[in-house]
């Protein structure tokens, strides 16, 4: 069991990790999937405090770093390793910096409401998201192979232009991103956010089959599959009511919200 000073470590099973940042008010999870021959990293957290320390704890596996979206909460430690994938909506984001969020708000939502103790290296002040040349596109379909185990790239655009979600058929774990989670609203009010995609995304994950556990990259680790008959439900609810729409305010389901 690796005890740490900023990231709480959990074990999922014999080969999946969540790196979870609990001392942020984001409460962002990470996580680490081991296949036989390669390692996947699903997304690099906030870049408060060194991810790397803890995934070389947790295995000697080359890692590729899959990016479910560029966001400055998913993107902090991207430096710390040489491969980096990103859907290739979103590469000129992850190249020449985050769309739509000015410095200014990246670092207010960075340094507030911290309550754990953070590295000296850490200021907000002067905190800039991570930029550079991703080293593999992600498309729609694509596969990753890690060896006996094989990651499905599903697109699902809304959150921001190339969010994507995982699934992992072996285990039924679906990595929803910022697609979907629980406790405070999924966001889709930014300029660069599309509340119709982001319908049109919940649909299409509420339609897959074999789902043992949904793993959103906020809050709650650990989502029911039934979850997604709920979403069912918001998806109907939303359009026959023409809400899906910007300025429509926080709309709350069992179990999930959004804010469009």
């Amino acid at each position: 069991m690796i005890v740490d000073a900023w990231f709480t470590v959990q074990q999922i099973d014999e080969a999946t990790y969540a790196i979870s940042e609990y001392g942020h008010w984001e409460k962002v999870h990470s996580f680490l999937l081991l296949g036989t021959k390669k390692a996947a990293l699903i997304d690099t957290g906030l870049g408060i405090d060194s991810i790397k320390r803890i995934t070389n704890q947790l295995t000697d596996l080359p890692i590729t770093v899959l990016t479910t979206h560029v966001h400055s909460d998913h993107i902090g430690s991207h430096g710390e390793f040489d491969s980096l994938c990103v859907h290739e909506a979103e590469e000129d984001w992850l190249i020449s910096g985050i769309k739509g969020l000015s410095i200014d708000i990246i670092r207010k939502n960075i340094g507030r409401d911290i309550t754990l103790p953070t590295p000296a290296s850490f200021n907000p002040e002067t905190f800039t998201p991570f930029q550079g040349k991703p080293t593999g596109l992600l498309k729609d379909g694509g596969e990753i192979e890690l060896g006996e185990r094989t990651l499905t790239i599903i697109h699902t655009p809304g959150h921001s232009p190339g969010h994507i979600c995982l699934f992992d058929k072996s285990t039924g774990y679906l990595f929803t991103g910022d697609l979907l989670y629980d406790e405070t609203p999924v966001y889709a009010f930014y300029p660069t956010t599309n509340p119709a995609d982001l319908v049109a995304s919940w649909e299409r994950i509420s339609s897959l089959k074999g789902i043992y556990k949904i793993y959103g990259s906020h809050n709650t680790l650990g989502l029911e599959p039934s979850l997604l008959n709920e979403v069912k439900i918001a998806v109907r609810y939303l359009r026959e009511n023409d809400l899906a729409k910007f300025g429509t305010g926080i709309h709350r389901f069992s179990g999930f919200s959004v804010q469009f």
